[in-house]
């Protein structure tokens, strides 16, 4: 039992942080920590409750009230000519009553649009998530994007440390003129700047990262992925075609369209009267003294119903109907521009990925190319055969062609999820 409650915070800690953080993980991870996601939950919760509160009226309302009343001067009528007192010094009532609606149209819309209420807050809940999905993905890929521009610096340098190293020796040799090995510092020099500029953005990234997901910005994000993986995902059906109803905000303006059509006729209703049963049942007590006040008691009950019905209003409820009808036709014009809006984002999004495409299957193919003129034309260099600027030429061909792979892996995935989401084809 002592132990409990550091097991139990032990335990915390665990969960409150990832072990291998691949990206499956981190998106999981993000939709429950994040705090967009948790408050998506909770409004859906609160719309659940206000439903419930709404229903509530269909229901019997019974109510009771106590009442106590002193009568200090007690009311005097003239009778005859006579000043006559009524009543008596102390009064009380005990009062139970009840209302049942029958017909009311504030209810009733509760009642009929229920449902729709229930699904748009669900939908709102869903697009949170699919955005922070998105938005995850995309800073994951941005993150490993830069960690891979930190490592081909750190490779490019010690290729450059061996260079300097080889310059210098060639100079103090009498082989090279000094030229060399001044041109390997510069570059040395460069690359190390270079590097620290990626490190210090690195940085500012991860923890962009963690805020997006709602994880704790002082523990360690151990970021894990398999590149030969993401390389087999960069696939994607360029030939799909756009189906407006998958769409997130397409389901969500149509839920809110349908729940217009509620609130039209709700207009309408108002031209119909309310109709509710009510009943009482009362407990008089009154005596001139206080302490037999509650000795004898005098009940009196009754039933009835209210048909309240709205005769003449200035016009209003012809305006209200008016009002909501053209609500509906503007949520109707709002649908056919998130169409229009939606095939733009959708063109827009398959011409970037397909751009994408071509530069990342350039730059893949670039790469063994770099690796290879590199390789041949350091040889060359210490055969004596090649200037120490072709080194220099082939160094910055190679650091820059792998740099262009990297980021033009991650930003064919990037654009394959803005695809994605164009398409409707992320949910959750």
């Amino acid at each position: 039992m002592l132990m409990t409650p550091i097991l139990t915070q032990a335990q915390t800690k665990e969960d409150s942080v990832l072990q291998v953080a691949t990206l499956d993980k981190v998106v999981e991870y993000a939709l429950v920590h994040q705090p967009a996601v948790q408050q998506a939950a909770a409004d859906e919760e609160i719309a659940d409750k206000v439903i419930k509160g709404k229903l509530a009226d269909w229901f019997p309302q019974i109510n009771f009230a106590a009442n106590y009343q002193r009568n200090i001067d007690l009311q005097t009528s003239v009778i005859g000519g006579n000043p006559i007192r009524f009543g008596v010094n102390n009064t009380s009532s005990l009062q139970f009553t009840g209302i049942q609606n029958i017909f009311n149209r504030d209810v009733l819309l509760a009642a009929s649009s229920a449902s729709k209420v229930r699904i748009l807050a669900s939908q709102n809940t869903s697009r949170s998530k699919i955005d922070v999905v998105v938005d995850i993905t995309k800073a994951f890929y941005d993150v490993l994007a830069t960690a891979q521009q930190v490592k081909v610096s750190d490779e490019s340098i010690a290729r450059l440390e061996e260079s300097l190293a080889s310059a210098y020796s060639r100079y103090t040799a009498g082989v090279a003129d000094k030229t060399d090995y001044k041109r390997a510092t510069i570059l040395l020099g460069n690359a190390k700047a270079e590097r620290k500029a990626n490190s210090e953005a690195l940085i500012f990234k991860q923890q962009y990262l963690k805020a997006l997901m709602g994880y704790p910005l002082k523990q360690d994000l151990p970021i894990q992925y398999d590149t030969v993986q993401m390389e087999n995902e960069v696939p994607l059906d360029t030939l799909q075609q756009m189906n407006y109803t998958e769409h997130i905000d397409y389901k969500i303006l149509f839920t809110q369209r349908e729940l217009q059509n509620a609130n039209i006729k709700y207009s309408y209703w108002g031209f119909l009267p309310s109709l509710n049963a009510f009943g009482a049942y009362n407990l008089n007590y009154q005596n001139n003294e206080f302490g037999e006040l509650y000795q004898q008691k005098f009940p009196y009950s009754y039933v009835g119903a209210t048909l309240a019905f709205p005769i003449f209003q200035g016009g209003k409820r012809t305006a209200r109907v008016q009002e909501e009808k053209w609500r509906g036709k503007r949520l109707d014009l709002s649908l056919i521009d998130l169409q229009n809006n939606l095939s733009a984002e959708y063109t827009r999004a398959l011409a970037s990925y397909k751009s994408n495409l071509l530069a990342f299957l350039t730059q893949k193919e670039n790469v063994g190319l770099a690796e290879e003129v590199y390789q041949v034309i350091h040889l060359q260099y210490r055969n004596g055969i090649r200037p120490y600027l072709d080194v220099t030429v082939a160094e910055s061909d190679l650091r820059t062609t792998r740099i262009n792979y990297f980021n033009a892996l991650y930003q064919v995935l990037a654009s394959k999820m803005d695809v994605q989401r164009a398409l409707g084809q992320i949910n959750y």
